[in-house]
């Protein structure tokens, strides 16, 4: 297993300063990079957790806090394991700050981000894959439309919204997208409906994007989060085998 160093690091944005959380194996060599894209409940010890697993892999991972303009993290009192009594309240502080970020906002951010690694001593050089998980997700998504030159792969796991009927929904940006494309979808999500995944497979389909869209049966929305009780271990590694079988085909 690959020694790594995890440190806090902060990226300048046109809105602001970005704290984020860098991991990558101790070696000192550049290595790929991976934008890891986190889920509403923030920057916190499980992903830090998550960016250690993919350096010991042998990857540069980036993991931004991308609720900075409303606080260093942890933006959000969390605790130590979030169960369903818990959720309710806590996402009455959570949900005004996701809806705050706009699409347009996210991508001005995304610049920042892969500017910032393609910047990084510890990165390599070339495009970077990206990997998100519930509102991360859709940003993975929209910042592989948006960015196609600069993004070899991109994962998504239980994403909500991804191909819904609004104007700016993620999916819309299937025509630009180069990167290959991974997602694995929460068989039991109401935020992704099967209506959903199929336009989501549609778009990319018709836009000829390389990908495969898995739907993970029994598995609830946030399934790799070990701090949750959504938590699905099964789930939680066969998430692990394809991310990982994704980057080692596309880097």
């Amino acid at each position: 297993m690959t020694a790594v160093q995890g440190t806090t690091v902060d990226i300048p944005t046109e809105d602001g300063t970005a704290d984020a959380y860098l991991s990558h194996p101790g070696d000192g060599s550049p290595r790929p990079a991976v934008l890891l894209y986190m889920d509403a409940l923030g920057l916190r010890p499980r992903l830090n957790a998550m960016a250690d697993r993919l350096a010991e892999a042998g990857y540069t991972v980036l993991v931004p806090n991308v609720f900075y303009r409303h606080g260093r993290a942890p933006v959000f009192e969390l605790p130590e394991f979030i169960d369903d009594a818990s959720r309710p309240a806590l996402f009455e502080h959570i949900l005004p700050i996701m809806q705050s970020l706009t699409p347009d906002a996210a991508m001005r951010d995304a610049d920042a981000y892969l500017r910032w690694l393609a910047d990084c001593p510890a990165a390599a050089d070339g495009p970077v894959a990206l990997t998100g998980y519930c509102m991360g997700a859709g940003l993975a998504l929209r910042t592989a439309g948006t960015y196609p030159e600069r993004v070899a792969a991109a994962a998504g796991f239980h994403g909500g919204r991804l191909a819904s009927d609004s104007p700016d929904s993620p999916h819309l940006v299937a025509e630009h997208i180069t990167a290959e494309l991974y997602f694995g979808h929460a068989d039991e999500d109401p935020s992704l409906s099967p209506e959903q995944i199929q336009r989501l497979e549609d778009a990319l389909t018709a836009a000829g994007v390389r990908h495969q869209c898995e739907v993970y049966p029994g598995a609830h929305h946030g399934f790799t989060q070990s701090d949750t009780s959504a938590y699905d271990r099964e789930g939680d590694e066969r998430h692990w085998a394809a991310l990982l079988d994704l980057l080692k085909r596309t880097f």
